[in-house]
């Protein structure tokens, strides 16, 4: 019987063989303390070994040179390189964009997930509709964004169970016409399925508890220009239905970046939907 290696002895055999890359110190004499994203390079020049971003490129690069954890990740490094961008969200998205089409090797966030899916509200009742067959920037009447079915399913569940609402007349379970179900002899269920409360206050409390999560449609109608100015200068995001398309310095270049690729970008509408409707930034339309 093989026992099992205690977590204290793992680190003190990981910091035992830890030797400071020696190989990678030129690299670091020319890092800027501005904000972007940085690629640690290994021998393949199509796949990278990771990705990362910072306000401060330089004091971030130098503390996985201090991480005796990622020894292996430096070990195998031959070359670091990076780009400055204007600040903070400018390097958030950059490193979103980077990360799903590069896919780097130590990354293990950030990448394209084709189940991506949402809850739908059709003839009221919802139901799970996924990314890769509706346009979630463009389609209305959706809330949540998760993972997979399941994720979507128990979100819906949670709901029901907050509100006393009926797993039957949400598609949960299955339930006779004018019968109650199960939870509501329990009293976990307001008894819409039954007549004992109206099908519509039924629906106005499903759809109050799922405003919080509602998915913003795309609100401009073609691409726009985010201006952002920070430490490293002023850039112009192009953005358009929540995609990333790339950043340009004079908005004469951004119309060279307005063809969105199909689908929905999850990380973009993350990190854009609520700085971009607060109006937090200006904004031109293109």
């Amino acid at each position: 019987m093989v026992k099992p290696v205690s977590p204290w002895r793992l680190n003190f055999e990981t910091a035992a063989i830890y030797r400071y890359p020696e190989h990678l110190r030129p690299f670091l004499s020319d890092l800027p303390a501005l904000p972007g994203v940085y690629i640690f390079h290994g021998e393949s020049d199509v796949m990278p070994l990771y990705i990362g971003k910072s306000v401060n490129l330089r004091t971030r690069v130098m503390s996985h040179f201090r991480t005796p954890e990622e020894a292996k990740m430096l070990h195998l490094t031959r070359h670091i390189s990076w780009h400055t961008t204007a600040g903070e969200l400018g390097a958030l998205l950059l490193e979103a964009q980077m990360i799903k089409t590069r896919q780097p090797l130590f990354n293990k966030r950030l990448r394209r997930n084709r189940q991506l899916c949402s809850l739908w509200i059709n003839a009221g009742k919802p139901a799970v509709v996924y990314a890769k067959e509706l346009d979630f920037s463009r389609s209305p009447n959706l809330f949540g964004l998760f993972a997979h079915r399941r994720a979507a399913l128990e979100a819906l569940r949670k709901i029901a169970d907050q509100q006393q609402l009926c797993y039957g007349l949400l598609g949960l379970e299955t339930v006779g016409k004018d019968r109650a179900c199960f939870r509501a002899s329990l009293g976990r269920c307001a008894g819409a399925c039954c007549g004992k409360e109206p099908v519509e206050a039924h629906q106005h409390r499903l759809i109050a508890a799922l405003e919080q999560v509602r998915v913003q449609c795309w609100p401009w109608q073609g691409a726009v220009g985010l201006v952002e100015r920070g430490p490293g200068g002023e850039q112009i995001h192009v953005i358009d239905n929540w995609f990333y398309l790339g950043s340009v310095n004079d908005i004469k270049d951004a119309q060279a970046l307005t063809r969105a690729p199909g689908g929905f970008d999850n990380d973009g509408y993350k990190i854009l939907c609520r700085l971009m409707i607060g109006g937090k930034y200006p904004i031109i339309p293109l």
